[in-house]
């Protein structure tokens, strides 16, 4: 007889993952779909909305293939936040602007806090409203494609979109909504309608539920594309790294998770409402959570950028050689800011370097120095979140960069903190399907995903790391004027 399961599925940067996992959490089967990004100009990264829906339709079909389950509820996540703007009858009208690699709304940026406050946006969005925001980015197409938005009626990100194609309801995370700064009010859980009107007019904003809510049921349509049974719940979801989080147990106060993948992602959980202009203040994915979150631009996004460059190269191979090059890379250091950087630096403008290059350098030394860069970026972040009133005490680890050993034992050892390792690190759709289960029934991450090992800081590398630390805080003071200069030939 088919056993009862559950199905999660994430749309992220890079690629869309589902897992179909038993009721008690196992893992039965998982698949993915790789993607690319558009980007159609300098700073700018967009996909269409149809990649998402052709790609879960996949990969249910693929999940549930050996018929040796019944699926009884869908969760969804996604990156964000992202702006797909639809007509009244949910046809995108453009590809979907993504999260905070996008840099296009600097001027949006600047207009919107003229008109509205920059302390006053921060008080109570909770987060400076910068290129990660989905209200910008609102406002670049409202004035860059006037037409275009004219016709344009709904706001959807990637999981709610997956929403109302599975059910017909168009809803949103309260998390989702909370970055899409400055049109939600982190006081009031609610839009903030002056504000909407003036940033965002004419879009009917979407209602709002909790992450682990139901949105609806499988529509009889949806049923006949995905091969998933009629009336089943799927749940609201939330952002791709708010269901990492969920993933391994990292919703409690004094919580970071660290999610590595794509981008590096923290999500710090905090017993009340703390702002920086230098981080984002979020509602959380769960009622009554509150969370300080940082993220950096590029982490996954450089290691396969090196690969790629390295046309004999492999990730395994390439990671054998780092561990060969040792703490400090062979006296290289990197800034890890090939997309711009988010937080804590806050600058679209900002990018890559590499400093201390000589001919005997290998490709071994470069990979280490990114892999350190990532490093030396948390803890950048982690400090920023201290200095704002965090109090981490537990750091937990998701995501592809987890499997091997070396990164989060570079990761360790530049911060001094210890990080957990669940058993399962898959990440967002597993986080997903904790959510669907739940709408079933108990369902337990601990129970579900127990900790499966701890990296622990090797003492001996905290002095080299210390020293590099303090070089790599200077370096980029040292070089943006220079490198703001090349940004702009660049963007030319």
């Amino acid at each position: 007889m088919p056993r009862n399961a559950v199905i999660g599925v994430d749309i992220g940067t890079s690629s869309s993952k589902g897992v179909l996992v038993g009721l008690d959490g196992t893992l039965i089967r998982s698949a993915v779909r790789e993607h690319t990004p558009a980007r159609p100009g300098p700073g700018r990264f967009e996909m269409d909305a149809a990649v998402w829906w052709r790609e879960f339709t996949e990969l249910s079909r693929e999940l549930t293939a050996a018929e040796d389950t019944t699926v009884a509820a869908v969760g969804v996540s996604g990156m964000g936040p992202c702006v797909l703007l639809t007509d009244e009858h949910d046809t995108p009208l453009r590809p979907a602007i993504l999260y905070g690699v996008d840099t296009r709304s600097v001027r949006q940026i600047e207009r919107i806090e003229a008109r509205l406050g920059a302390e006053e946006i921060l008080r109570r969005g909770g987060s400076a409203l910068t290129t990660q925001a989905a209200g910008p980015k609102i406002a670049w197409i409202a004035e860059e494609e006037p037409g275009l938005y004219a016709r344009a009626r709904r706001l959807y990100m990637p999981s709610s979109w997956l929403v109302a194609r599975l059910t017909g309801a168009y809803v949103l995370d309260h998390h989702s909504a909370s970055q899409c700064t400055p049109l939600y009010d982190t006081h009031t859980h609610g839009w903030h309608a002056p504000w909407a009107a003036e940033v965002a007019p004419g879009i009917d904003l979407p209602p709002l539920r909790w992450s682990g809510e139901a949105a609806g049921t499988v529509t009889a349509e949806a049923a006949r594309e995905t091969g998933l049974p009629v009336g089943i719940p799927v749940t609201t979801g939330t952002i791709d790294a708010w269901a990492e989080a969920l993933s391994v147990g990292a919703q409690h106060t004094g919580d970071l998770m660290l999610m590595y993948g794509t981008t590096m992602f923290l999500v710090h959980t905090v017993p009340k409402a703390l702002t920086s202009p230098s981080l984002w203040g979020t509602v959380g994915a769960l009622p009554g959570t509150r969370n300080l979150a940082g993220g950096m631009a590029t982490s996954g996004a450089v290691t396969n950028w090196l690969r790629d460059l390295f046309a004999d190269g492999d990730h395994a191979e390439l990671t054998r050689l780092a561990a060969e090059s040792g703490p400090g890379a062979g006296g290289l250091l990197m800034l890890p800011y090939f997309s711009g950087e988010r937080t804590p630096v806050m600058d679209p403008d900002a990018r890559g370097v590499v400093a201390g290059l000589t001919l005997s350098h290998t490709r071994g030394d470069l990979y280490r120095a990114a892999l350190e860069a990532t490093g030396f970026g948390v803890r950048h972040n982690i400090e920023v979140i201290e200095a704002a009133g965090g109090d981490i005490r537990r750091v937990v680890a998701v995501g592809g960069g987890t499997r091997g050993a070396l990164w989060t034992q570079i990761v360790s050892d530049i911060t001094g903190r210890p990080q957990e390792l669940r058993t399962v690190t898959i990440g967002a759709c597993y986080g997903g399907s904790l959510l669907a289960a739940q709408l079933l029934g108990d369902a337990c991450v601990d129970d579900w995903n127990p900790v499966r090992t701890t990296v622990t800081p090797r003492a001996g590398h905290a002095g080299r790391y210390d020293e590099l630390y303090a070089l790599y805080r200077r370096l980029y003071p040292a070089t943006s004027d220079l490198v703001h200069t090349l940004a702009a030939l660049q963007d030319r």
